[in-house]
């Protein structure tokens, strides 16, 4: 089992059911749709056969697999997972059939809004399997020179997603995120060819005597404490970018606004993490200097990216753009857990990624039944929704419970591991963050009682539930956010030596108070 290539085959899979799309007559859209939703759910029972090998307390890169590639530069085809990676990767696989599924109706492949389809079925279905090999590929990439490439791979399909099947103002919106992760992109290509020139000094210089991207090899590196930190910024804000951050946040309300409902379950539920991903595994392995200089600065963002998307989520007056803005919230704690430095905040870090997924998902999903009903994202033109969809109202709740981090669902688990182990080092951005969390409940509660409660408005009086279908597509995550809600341990098993690796990369241990009550530095997980 460990010799067959797991992570190659997930890889070439989606892209060869995208190709295979070709074939299928246009006309046929029921064919093109089972075709993708079958392939895909393929590829989500692979990597459950896959994820069902993995040794939480084995080698830390697992299902390892490395070729060259373009040997002249150093170049690998270098893939492994360890448990961070493998369960991103799990998430990947399983929202992308639900979100076909969500996405069977025509409504979601014009952007919702009254917006007529430009494309076919099977160009939309073919961007979403060519979406979902490049996201299995940036989890799964060992060769730093192979991340950047499936990196800069998920703006195709993405660009393509939103600015043909978007809303009224698509173009706009597909140039902006395009244009900003160019930015960001650019700025990291530079810190990954200087990579290689540091590598191929000797040993005694801190080099490690022939060129590399492995990155397993650059992790051992010693860099001058000058190149590490422009290095370090180089990397981090083209991950800041993608995570978002603010302030290279704006570019997010505006795709969210526009793109359809289904893909923006993939864009914001799993691209955004390719961010966070990046500043655990690389912004603090290969640097772990540099990261602990930026951590004051890092953590200050952080903080500020909690608060003022909480904020301006409160004003918004489309769901869409309003979701975007809590998710610009629900990062910032995500970003935090990461420069705590602390193994809760850390583990709390890593499980936030994958339960914002959902939750984040489970509210998109939603919502985009919404907008088929309604044809449009306003809110103001919902109210007593509960009334003639009690379903659709139910799961509405439950996800919105899940993003306010409520107590059984599945983000409180993170959320709780991210503030205390803040608190155990940083103090005052624990006590900041907290806000977020009140915050949360407010823009939460009143999105539900304006769309859902109240009188009845003419325009949702012959409003239908939720059919089979749409129960099939948001069930299971439903199901998943109730059961990580109250027993999360078999993920952060996974997650906890990856973890614990970083830490002793970087070089921290977590503090610890004393018999005095000052901090000390144990090196005790809690």
């Amino acid at each position: 089992m460990s010799d067959f290539p797991w992570l190659s085959v997930l890889i070439a899979l989606p892209l060869v059911g995208a190709v295979l799309l070709s074939a299928i007559p246009r006309e046929r859209e029921a064919l093109v749709k089972q075709f993708s939703l079958g392939v895909s759910l393929l590829v989500a029972a692979l990597t459950g056969v896959m994820a069902a090998g993995f040794d939480a307390g084995g080698p830390r890169f697992q299902f390892t697999e490395k070729y060259w590639w373009i040997k002249e530069f150093g170049v690998h085809w270098a893939l492994g997972v360890d448990g961070v990676a493998l369960v991103l990767i799990l998430l990947s696989v399983i929202l992308v059939p639900l979100v076909m599924l969500a996405s069977w109706g025509e409504a979601d492949r014009s952007g919702g809004v009254d917006v007529p389809a430009k494309r076919s079925a099977k160009t939309y279905f073919a961007l979403l399997l060519a979406l979902e090999s490049a996201m299995i590929g940036v989890f799964a990439a060992t060769d730093v020179f192979l991340f950047y490439v499936f990196f800069e791979a998920m703006l195709i399909p993405v660009y393509f997603i939103i600015g043909y099947f978007g809303g009224p103002q698509r173009s706009y919106a597909a140039v902006k995120f395009l244009l900003y992760s160019l930015f960001g992109g650019l700025l990291m290509l530079v810190a990954v060819i200087w990579l290689y020139p540091l590598s191929s000094r000797a040993v005694e210089k801190g080099g490690l005597g022939q060129g590399t991207f492995m990155f397993d090899e650059l992790s051992k590196m010693n860099i001058d404490p000058t190149t590490a930190k422009w290095l370090f910024l180089g990397f981090f804000v083209a991950f800041a970018i993608k995570a978002p951050m603010v302030p290279v946040h704006t570019w997010l309300p505006d795709a969210a606004q526009q793109s359809p409902p289904g893909a923006l379950v993939l864009i914001v539920g799993v691209l955004d993490k390719v961010g966070t991903y990046g500043m655990l595994r690389f912004c603090l392995e290969l640097f772990p200097g540099a990261a602990k200089w930026a951590t004051p600065v890092v953590l200050g963002f952080a903080v500020l990216s909690i608060i003022y998307g909480a904020v301006l989520a409160i004003g918004q007056v489309d769901m869409k753009r309003l979701i975007a803005y809590t998710s610009v919230s629900h990062f910032g704690f995500i970003v935090l857990g990461i420069f705590a430095m602390t193994s809760q905040g850390q583990s709390g870090a890593a499980l936030y990624m994958v339960n914002h997924g959902f939750s984040t998902g489970a509210l998109f999903l939603v919502v985009g039944f919404m907008i088929v009903r309604r044809r449009s994202a306003r809110i103001s033109d919902f109210g007593g929704v509960q009334k003639v969809a009690p379903v659709l109202a139910g799961m509405f709740l439950i996800a919105g419970l899940s993003a306010l981090s409520l107590p059984g669902l599945s983000t409180f688990v993170s959320e709780f591991l991210v503030i205390v182990g803040t608190f155990s080092r940083y103090e005052w951005a624990g006590a900041l963050a907290v806000s977020g969390v009140v915050l949360a409940a407010i823009y939460v509660l009143w999105m539900y009682q304006r769309t859902m409660g109240g009188p009845k408005v003419p325009a949702v009086e012959g409003m239908k539930d939720l059919s089979a279908r749409e129960k099939w597509a948001i069930a299971p995550i439903i199901a998943i956010i109730v059961a990580m809600g109250f027993f999360p341990q078999p993920v952060l098993h996974v997650i906890n030596p990856s973890v614990d690796h970083t830490l002793a990369r970087v070089g921290e241990h977590d503090p610890a108070p004393d018999i005095t009550g000052n901090v000390a530095e144990n090196g005790a997980r809690p």
